[in-house]
C-alpha cells in the first residue's frame, strides 16, 4: 500500500427425561460466546507517550490506489452480481473513466468510493434500516471489520478480491443460496429476486454467529440448535400471529433456563379484561386455576399463574431478557405443534420438546449434572438454572433458506416483509445512513397466550 500524505460436543438427548451427555464447565460469572465486535489486537501494547500538542493539524494521509489494484476492484465490480448485489451501484463507468486517465487524485478518490460502497453492502446489507421491518438485529460486523482498515488490508495485500469476499457471511446457508442464484436463468426474474433478497438478509446479520447457537426462522416455523453451523437438533415452533403481534427479528443471549416457570398475567389483560378483580372475588376458581391474586393498597391487581400443567409458559422458559418481552417457551397447548401453520402465538416463539431443549441447553451451559436437572424437573418448583456459559438466539426472517433437511426451499412470507426489500433493490442504492437496528416503535408483546 502506498500513502500519499495528505466445545465441539457429542449430544445425545432421547427425552423421556434420560439425558446421555454432560458438558462440565467452571461455575462463576457467565462467559458470553457471542462473537466479539472489538478487533483482534495486531501488536503488543506499548506504554502511552506523553500527550504532545501539535503546533498544526496533523493531516490524515490519504489512500492511493495503483492502476493495478483499481483494475482488480472493477473486475470484482462487474462480477458482483454473483453476490446478488447490483455492479451499476458501484459506479463502473466512472471507474474506469478514473484508470484510464491513470493514477493520480481522480483515481484515488474515485476507487476508494467505490471500494467503499460495495465493502458497506457486503459486510452490511444492501437494504437500507427503513427496508427491514421489525429488524432489532444489531450486526457489529462494522466494529471488526471497519471501512478503512478493510482497504488498507486490500491495498497491502493487493487482493482485492479476496478482501472483499472476506465479509460475505460465513453462514453454509449464504453459499447455498448463492448457488442457487449462479444455477437460476436470468429470465426467472422473480425467484432471483427472492435469492437476493435472503442473501441480503443474511449480510444484516453478524458474520460470524458463533460456535454454539440456536437460531429459529419464523416463517419456517422450526428452531435450530446449532454447532459450528451445523444442525445438531431441531424443534417446531409457534410463532406470532401477522400483524400487531407479528414475531420481531432478534439477537439476543440465553442467560439461563428457567424449569416450571410462572407468568405475571400482563395488565392488558389483569385490568383490560377484568381477570384480576374476577379471580380475586373467587379464590376457588383462582386456585382451580392456578392463579394467585394480589391487591395492592391502591387497588391494583397483580395475577401470577403458578408451575404446573395448565402454566401458558408450560414448564419452560429460556431466560433471554430484552425490551420486546419475546421469549422461548413451552406451552400447553402441543397438540397445535401438528398443525402445518402456525403463526398462532402474541409473538413469543412456542417451541416443541421444549423441556428436552431446556435439558440440553441446561447441560451444555450450566454445572447442572442430567441427574439434577432431572430433579428440578420433577419438582415441580419454579427453578432458574442460571449459565455459566451464555448462548446467542438469532430469531430471524427468510422466505428462501434450506430447510431442516438440508434442501433449499421457499416459506410463506407472513409478514409481508419481503415487499420492502425488493423496492428497495429496484430503487437506487441509498447512502448508508448509520442507523444499526430498526427504529420503529418497540411493541412489548408479554402475553403468551
Amino acid at each position: 500500500m502506498i500513502l500519499r500524505g495528505k466445545n465441539r460436543v457429542g449430544i445425545g438427548i432421547g427425552l423421556g427425561l434420560g439425558l446421555t451427555s454432560a458438558v462440565a464447565l467452571a461455575a462463576g460469572q457467565p462467559e458470553n460466546i457471542l462473537p466479539s465486535s472489538a478487533p483482534s489486537p495486531t501488536a503488543t501494547p506499548v506504554p502511552a507517550a506523553p500527550t504532545i500538542t501539535p503546533q498544526v493539524p496533523l493531516e490524515e494521509p490519504a489512500i492511493v490506489w495503483s492502476v493495478a489494484d483499481a483494475r482488480s476492484l472493477l473486475g470484482v465490480i462487474e462480477g458482483i452480481e454473483a453476490e446478488g448485489l447490483i455492479p451499476a451501484d458501484y459506479q463502473p463507468d466512472l471507474l474506469r473513466k478514473a484508470i484510464a486517465g491513470g493514477p493520480g487524485a481522480a483515481l484515488d478518490a474515485q476507487a476508494g468510493k467505490s471500494f467503499t460502497w460495495l465493502i458497506e453492502d457486503m459486510r452490511d446489507g444492501r437494504t437500507r434500516m427503513d427496508s427491514r421491518v421489525q429488524w432489532f438485529v444489531v450486526d457489529t460486523d462494522i466494529d471488526r471489520d471497519p471501512s478503512a482498515a478493510v482497504m488498507q488490508r486490500a491495498l497491502a495485500s493487493h487482493d482485492i478480491g479476496g478482501a472483499i469476499e472476506a465479509l460475505a457471511p460465513s453462514a453454509p446457508d449464504y453459499a447455498a443460496l448463492k448457488g442457487q442464484l449462479a444455477v437460476t436463468p436470468k429470465a426467472e426474474k422473480t425467484k432471483r429476486n427472492l435469492i437476493r433478497i435472503n442473501m441480503d438478509r443474511w449480510r444484516w446479520l453478524p458474520r460470524d454467529l458463533g460456535k454454539f447457537y440456536l437460531l429459529t426462522n419464523v416463517p419456517e416455523f422450526h428452531l435450530r440448535l446449532t454447532v459450528d453451523n451445523k444442525i445438531i437438533k431441531s424443534y417446531r415452533t409457534i410463532v406470532g400471529k401477522p400483524g400487531k403481534t407479528a414475531t420481531p427479528s432478534l439477537a439476543e443471549v440465553v442467560e439461563g433456563v428457567i424449569f416450571n416457570p410462572t407468568w405475571t398475567v400482563p395488565q392488558s389483560i389483569v385490568k383490560g379484561e377484568g381477570l384480576g378483580a374476577r379471580l380475586y372475588g373467587n379464590p376457588a376458581q383462582a386456585a382451580r386455576e392456578g392463579y394467585k391474586v394480589t391487591k395492592s393498597k391502591n387497588g391494583t391487581f397483580t395475577v401470577v399463574q403458578q408451575p404446573g400443567s395448565k402454566n401458558a409458559l408450560g414448564f419452560m422458559k429460556l431466560d433471554m431478557p430484552n425490551e420486546h418481552a419475546i421469549f422461548v417457551h413451552d406451552t400447553p397447548s402441543r397438540g397445535l405443534f401438528g398443525n402445518t401453520y402456525r403463526a398462532l402465538s402474541h409473538g413469543c416463539v412456542r417451541t416443541d420438546k421444549a423441556i428436552q431443549l431446556g435439558m440440553t441447553m441446561a447441560l451444555l451451559g450450566s454445572d447442572k449434572s442430567a441427574d439434577e436437572l432431572v430433579e428440578i424437573v420433577k419438582s415441580g418448583q419454579y427453578t432458574r438454572v442460571p449459565m455459566t456459559k451464555t448462548f446467542p438466539i438469532y430469531i430471524t426472517y427468510f422466505t428462501m433458506a434450506t430447510d431442516i433437511d438440508g434442501k433449499m426451499g421457499t416459506f410463506t412470507d407472513l409478514y409481508q416483509r419481503d415487499a420492502p426489500v425488493l423496492a428497495s433493490f429496484a430503487a437506487p442504492r441509498k447512502a448508508w445512513d448509520g442507523k444499526r437496528k430498526s427504529t420503529e416503535k418497540v411493541i412489548k408483546l408479554d402475553n403468551p397466550l
